[in-house]
């Protein structure tokens, strides 16, 4: 009888014991809770105080990227792997630019469809910029009044992220210092860059080379580099036999030991004159390299594969 009597004090401590900790362990789950959704409604406060702004091209997402920092939310509206002279606007992408308060384009053409999709938004308070605007342009391209592949002399790419920048500080003056200070720092990376792709260029044996579509004209034309022929003068646009054949001819004349193709365009045609030539088929990439696409390392990585070519 004793021993039940201690058994039932016991259980009635354990009892104790086992509701103050379920209490306890209440409690600790409702504070993690509020927590939780502090930092979360914080989380979601901090991404709305946030400047959204809608870019096409990924070398300019990139820039805009290092230039706005935390203060500023980039939606790429072309992905990797497509090609802006083929790109057709989503009706999400439309959704972006109608909440963005900045649009920032590369201009010459390149983004055809912008202004119908500037016009669709309805967004009134849009400041839409044009990053190649007032730069001296390339106009014997058949691209509507000139090559807008400016992004690919270092040199243009450092006045595309003045623009960004001022486009930033007009829609933000409170982040005035913030944008200057990180363009100052980018602004130096490009000038490295440049000094980096003038000492790896003068070890070239070779300064002409085969082009895919005109998108390296800036960097040839920066660079000292001759673009001695392009497969498709119009992007999208298959050359005819007789100008494969002139290539062809062209590549054996002066002996070039690549044709470079872009994984954006069918590479059929380079493979063809590269079989016919003696030539291999090199690729260089004019936007990025996903996933963790970075400006400099892409154009580092040009430059390694016009080494494999003209070393």
């Amino acid at each position: 009888m004793i021993r039940k009597m201690v058994n039932v004090k016991k259980f009635e401590r354990n009892k104790g014991i086992g509701v103050k900790c379920i209490f306890k362990i209440f409690i600790v789950t409702l504070l993690i809770s509020v927590l939780v959704m502090e930092c979360s409604r914080k989380s979601n406060l901090d991404s709305k105080d946030k400047i959204t702004v809608a870019v096409s091209i990924l070398p300019l997402v990139d820039f805009t990227r290092e230039i706005g920092g935390e203060r500023v939310n980039v939606e790429a509206l072309i992905q990797p792997g497509y090609s802006p002279h083929t790109y057709e606007p989503t009706v999400s992408q439309l959704e972006t630019v109608s909440k963005s308060k900045v649009l920032v384009l590369n201009g010459i053409g390149l983004e055809f469809w912008a202004e119908d999709m500037i016009n669709a938004s309805n967004n009134s308070n849009l400041i839409v910029i044009r990053t190649a605007e007032g730069l001296e342009i390339i106009e014997e391209h058949n691209e509507g009044g000139g090559n807008p592949h400016i992004w690919l002399d270092p040199i243009y790419a450092k006045y595309q992220v003045e623009k960004i920048k001022e486009a930033l500080i007009d829609v933000d003056p409170e982040g005035s210092e913030f944008y200057e200070n990180n363009a100052e720092r980018y602004l130096k990376q490009l000038d490295l860059l440049d000094e980096e792709i003038k000492e790896r260029i003068s070890k070239f044996s070779f300064k002409k080379f085969i082009s895919f579509h005109g998108a390296f004209s800036y960097f040839a034309k920066r660079y000292g580099l001759e673009e001695a022929a392009v497969i498709e003068k119009t992007p999208g646009a298959e050359p005819s036999p007789a100008e494969i054949a002139r290539i062809i001819n062209l590549v054996r004349s002066f002996g070039a030991k690549a044709i470079f193709a872009e994984p954006q365009f069918p590479s059929k045609p380079a493979k063809v004159i590269a079989e016919e030539s003696g030539a291999k088929v090199i690729y260089l990439n004019p936007l990025g390299l996903p996933p963790d696409y970075k400006y400099i390392d892409l154009m580092r990585y040009n430059i390694a594969q016009l080494e494999k070519a003209l070393l």
